[in-house]
Formats: C-alpha cells, sequence, structure tokens
C-alpha cells in the first residue's frame, strides 16, 4: 500500500516543454512504472506536438479528457506557476504538485483561497517540494529513484535533501519506505505535516512514520499535537535548524523564527512531549526509527 500514488496514477506534467520539465518528466518515466503512467504534458504553444512520445495539450482538462490523468506536476516557472496549480485545481485533478521554487507569496495565498472559497477537490503538494515517491511503483517530481526501496516506512519532510537524506539511512539498514512525500519548505503551501500524518496512520502499508520539519512556523507543533491523541504508529522526529539564530531567514522561505515562534528547540519540546522520538542528529534518523520498530 502507498499513499498519494500509486503504479496507477496517470500523471500530466504541466511545463513540459521547458529544460527542469523535460529532464525530470525523462527521469520519472524511467523508474518503476513510468513510462505507463506518465501520459501528457500541457504547453498552449505547443499543443498537438509530443515530447518523446508524450502527446502534448493546450489545457490541463484537455489533457484530462483525453488520457484520464488525475494527477498533475508542475515545473512551470515562478510567475505563471500559482496559474498552473489554479488550472489543475479547475479540471478537478486528485492531486496537484509544484516543484517550482520562487513563486511569489501574495499568488499563492490568492491560489490558496480560491481553492478553499469553491471546495476544491484537488489536493495540492508543495510549492517548492522535490514531490512524491512510492517506491518502485511511481516518483513524481526531483527525488533520486535509486536510493529508495519498498517497504512500511512513511517519510514526510519540510526539506528535499533531508527527506533523501532519512531515505538513504533507512534503505541502508534495509527499511523499505511505504511512500517519501516531500511537502515543501514555501510559508504558503499544500499538503501540512498533520495532512500527511493523517494518510499515514489510515494507511494499512504504513507501520511507522520519519516526521521532518525544520525552523519558521507552528505546522511540526500542529502535527505532534494531532498524533500524541490519535496516531496509531510510531513517529520520529528531526528539526533542521538547530544553530539558526533568530530573526535571520534560513534557507527555505517558511525557515524563519518569528516572535519567539518557530525555533528548533521548542519544536522539538513539543513533539518529545507528545511522544514522538527526536534525535537532534541528522546521521541518526534511520537509527532511531529502528530503535522504535517492534
Amino acid at each position: 500500500m502507498s499513499i498519494l500514488i500509486d503504479k496507477n496514477t496517470r500523471v500530466i506534467t504541466q511545463g513540459i516543454t521547458g529544460k527542469t520539465g523535460q529532464f525530470h518528466t525523462r527521469a520519472c518515466r524511467e523508474y518503476a512504472n513510468g513510462a505507463q503512467c506518465f501520459v501528457a504534458g500541457v504547453n498552449p504553444k505547443k499543443a498537438g506536438q509530443d515530447f518523446e512520445g508524450i502527446p502534448i495539450f493546450g489545457s490541463v482538462r484537455e489533457a484530462k479528457q483525453a488520457t484520464g490523468a488525475n494527477v498533475s506536476v508542475i515545473y512551470v516557472p515562478p510567475a505563471g506557476a500559482a496559474a498552473a496549480i489554479w488550472e489543475a485545481a479547475e479540471a478537478e485533478l486528485d492531486l496537484a504538485i509544484c516543484i517550482t521554487e520562487g513563486i511569489p507569496v501574495r499568488d499563492m495565498i490568492e491560489v490558496r483561497d480560491k481553492m478553499r472559497k469553491c471546495n476544491s477537490k484537488t489536493i495540492l503538494l508543495g510549492p517548492n517540494c522535490p514531490g512524491v515517491i512510492t517506491p518502485d511503483e511511481l516518483k513524481i517530481g526531483i527525488m533520486p529513484g535509486h536510493i529508495h526501496r519498498k517497504g512500511t516506512i512513511g517519510v514526510v519532510s519540510r526539506s528535499g535533501t533531508l527527506t533523501y537524506e532519512a531515505v538513504a539511512q533507512l534503505t541502508e539498514l534495509g527499511l523499505g519506505q511505504s511512500t517519501a512525500v516531500g511537502i515543501g519548505g514555501d510559508p504558503v503551501n499544500g499538503l501540512k505535516h498533520l495532512d500527511v500524518l493523517k494518510m499515514f496512520n489510515e494507511d494499512p502499508g504504513t507501520d511507522a512514520v520519519v516526521m521532518i520539519g525544520e525552523i519558521g512556523g507552528t505546522d511540526e507543533e500542529t502535527a505532534a499535537l494531532w498524533a500524541k491523541e490519535n496516531m496509531t504508529k510510531p513517529v520520529v522526529g528531526f528539526i533542521a535548524g538547530v544553530t539558526a539564530p533568530a530573526g535571520k531567514r534560513m534557507g527555505h522561505a517558511g525557515a524563519i523564527i518569528s516572535g519567539g515562534k518557530g525555533t528548533a528547540a521548542e519544536k522539538l519540546e513539543v513533539m518529545e512531549a507528545c511522544g514522538i522520538r527526536v534525535t537532534r542528529d541528522p546521521s541518526q534518523m534511520g537509527k532511531l526509527l529502528k530503535s522504535v520498530l517492534k
């Protein structure tokens, strides 16, 4: 089992003709069932053409109608990426995965508000995220496929590189992953830690979860408080940014400590109080997870 995507998912690449869209669509097609799963591209100026055999359509709606696609991945440049998310939502796809980094915050506030007001059925992952992978079935995004291995450990992370680090450690210890989800580090985004924890909790194919956060915001605390009351599976955690100075923006746009809130120490304290085993050393994430398995 898995969450969000599997070998039956059908994917549209929005921005398939750009350099990034081409490169990662090609890499995703070469992984597991990717050749069957990537069925369409969208570029209004190149409708009727194709990218290495993948037909290109003028809109997401047209691509969905022609191919039955239910998920899109977005590599559209920042200025047009929020509009691309909205197009996926208007076409009523199940999931839109936005990889694009640097989308103006105002654009994201507007598109999230529109999605909320129309009660959109489309789940948004990202922006500024590495995507999602269900090992040996399908990867959608920019993560390196070869480090993943099929198994029962769920991974959810705000940091792309730390997602890969946790996965590589788990694989080295012989622990495969059910699904690894990179939720992205922007302040205004789609799925939060809480949403993904709920999915893993309900997934019969997931036995335990690695939750990786970073400074800024209170999403990790919210997820930890929910987990304390509701999670039936062990969760281990790591928060990046223990040494980050207060008031200074670090890395991701969302990684800023404001008014004493959002520090790594505070997050770790709440997580520990909620029964989540944490490590302050990123090289120990895999070993910590292994130690909580019965």
